[in-house]
């Protein structure tokens, strides 16, 4: 069994008009996963124009009690309005640095794109 859940996501806001609205969601979101039981690293990174985030869980059931509550609640329904992403988390016996988290993002991630 892994000593970790990693997952890795990566927004791209559908238009600038939405960057207030992102913002007004991502930082409360931010602080509720660095301040959520189970919750390992919480790191963010902006590259070529696509917000991401890096977080890593104690286990998958920790992820799973932080995903649906609260404010990340509300920025998963906002989400579809406001941007299009990527998202993949997977099991590690290590904390993975960046560049490997965004290569599992590449090579895994699932997409998800809304109507305009």
């Amino acid at each position: 069994m892994a000593r970790y859940h990693v997952s890795v996501t990566g927004l791209r806001l559908k238009s600038w008009f939405h960057v207030v609205s992102f913002w007004r969601h991502a930082m409360p979101s931010y602080n509720q996963a660095r301040e959520a039981e189970g919750n390992v690293l919480t790191d963010v990174l902006k590259r070529k124009g696509v917000h991401h985030t890096l977080t890593v869980w104690e286990s998958e059931t920790a992820m799973k009690r932080f995903l649906y509550r609260g404010a990340h609640r509300k920025a998963i329904r906002t989400f579809p309005r406001i941007a299009t992403g990527t998202t993949w988390s997977y099991p590690s016996d290590e904390i993975p640095s960046w560049p490997d988290a965004l290569a599992e993002l590449e090579k895994h991630g699932r997409t998800y794109a809304s109507p305009k």
